[in-house]
C-alpha cells in the first residue's frame, strides 16, 4: 500500500516537540521559583525530572519506530473497508468539516473504552503511567496501537478516503499535544466550554477520586458534556495511577499491565472469572475475591 501521498504531520513537528518540552522545563522552573519566593506551595506545579522525562521521550520514540509498520496496516484496513462500501463523500469542505466531528467522536469512543475494558487499558496506561504532567507525557505514548483501529473504521465504511482519515488523525494527535502542560492556567470562558483545554485534560490525568474516568476528549468538550463524562478541574489534580509505577523502564511500562492481566486470568476460577479479568474495568475483581488489585489501575469503580 503506498503511503507516499499521503502528508505526513507528525515527523517534521518532532524538533517542535523537543525546543518546546524544553522552553516549558525553563519557564515551570521559572513559576516554581516565583511561587516560591512568594510563599506559595510550588509544589503545585510538578515539574519535570530527567528520569521521568527520558522515560516519555523513550515511549515516543518507540511509539514512532511501531508505527512505521502499523500505520501502512490501519491504512490498508480503512482502504479495504472503503472499497466495500459504495458510499463517496469527496473531499471538498463540506466532507472535511463533517470528517472533523465524527473523527473527534471516533476519539472520544476510542478514549473511553481504552478507559473502561482492561484488555484496552493495558495498551493505554502508558499515557497516564507518569507522575508528572508536561509537554513530554503527551509523547508517552503506547507500544501497542492495535487495539485502536477499530474505533476509526466506520469513518471508511462512511465513505471518507484513508487519506483524509489517517490526515486528521493526525491533526488531532497534534493538537492534544499542547493541552499537557500546567504552564497554562485557565482560558477564556468560550474556549474552556468547546474545547479541550490544559485544564480540562489535568483532571483528565489525575487520580483524584473526583478525577476517575472523565474528560475523553480529543479536540473539543462537547462529547464529555453531551454524555455525563465531563468535570471541571477544581481541586488540585495528582498525576499518575492510583497504584504507580515505580519504574522508569520503558519496557516494563509498555508492557506491565498486559503481563498482570495474564497472572490474573491464569488464577483458579471459573472462564466468566477470567474473562471479566481481561476485559471489564480495570478496578474490577470478583465479588468476594481479596486478590491484589492490577499492578496498574487508573479506574476506581466497585466491582458489581
Amino acid at each position: 500500500m503506498d503511503m507516499s501521498h499521503i502528508p505526513d504531520l507528525i515527523t517534521p513537528a518532532i524538533p517542535v516537540f523537543v525546543i518546546t518540552v524544553i522552553a516549558e522545563a525553563l519557564w515551570v522552573r521559572k513559576l516554581r521559583r516565583e511561587r516560591g519566593e512568594r510563599g506559595e506551595r510550588g509544589e503545585h506545579i510538578k515539574g519535570h525530572t530527567w528520569k521521568d522525562t527520558l522515560a516519555s521521550l523513550s515511549m515516543g520514540l518507540g511509539n514512532v519506530a511501531v508505527s512505521v509498520f502499523w500505520k501502512g496496516v490501519a491504512f490498508a484496513g480503512y482502504a479495504a473497508l472503503y472499497h466495500l462500501t459504495p458510499l463517496r463523500l469527496g473531499h471538498g469542505l463540506v466532507a472535511w468539516v463533517l470528517l472533523f466531528f465524527l473523527e473527534d467522536l471516533c476519539y472520544y469512543a476510542f478514549h473511553r473504552v481504552h478507559h473502561e475494558s482492561r484488555f484496552f487499558w493495558a495498551s493505554h496506561v502508558v499515557h497516564h503511567s507518569s507522575q508528572h504532567y508536561n509537554l513530554s507525557t503527551a509523547l508517552r505514548q503506547t507500544w501497542t496501537p492495535m487495539t485502536g483501529w477499530v474505533f476509526w473504521a466506520p469513518l471508511a465504511l462512511l465513505g471518507f478516503s484513508p487519506e483524509m482519515i489517517v490526515t486528521q488523525q493526525a491533526v488531532s494527535l497534534l493538537y492534544q499535544y499542547w493541552i499537557h502542560t500546567e504552564a497554562i492556567d485557565r482560558l477564556p470562558r468560550p474556549i474552556e466550554w468547546l474545547f479541550n483545554t490544559p485544564s480540562h485534560h489535568r483532571a483528565h490525568h489525575a487520580s483524584n477520586a473526583a478525577y476517575i474516568d472523565v474528560n475523553y476528549a480529543g479536540i473539543l468538550i462537547l462529547w464529555d458534556r453531551l454524555f455525563g463524562t465531563f468535570v471541571p478541574e477544581t481541586e488540585r489534580p495528582i498525576y499518575g495511577l492510583t497504584k504507580n509505577l515505580t519504574t522508569h523502564n520503558p519496557v516494563r511500562i509498555a508492557f506491565h499491565e498486559f503481563a498482570a492481566i495474564a497472572r490474573d486470568a491464569a488464577r483458579p476460577g471459573p472462564l466468566s472469572q477470567r474473562l471479566g479479568y481481561i476485559f471489564r474495568n480495570p478496578a474490577w475483581k470478583p465479588k468476594g475475591a481479596l486478590a491484589p488489585e492490577p499492578a496498574s489501575v487508573e479506574a476506581a469503580h466497585p466491582a458489581p
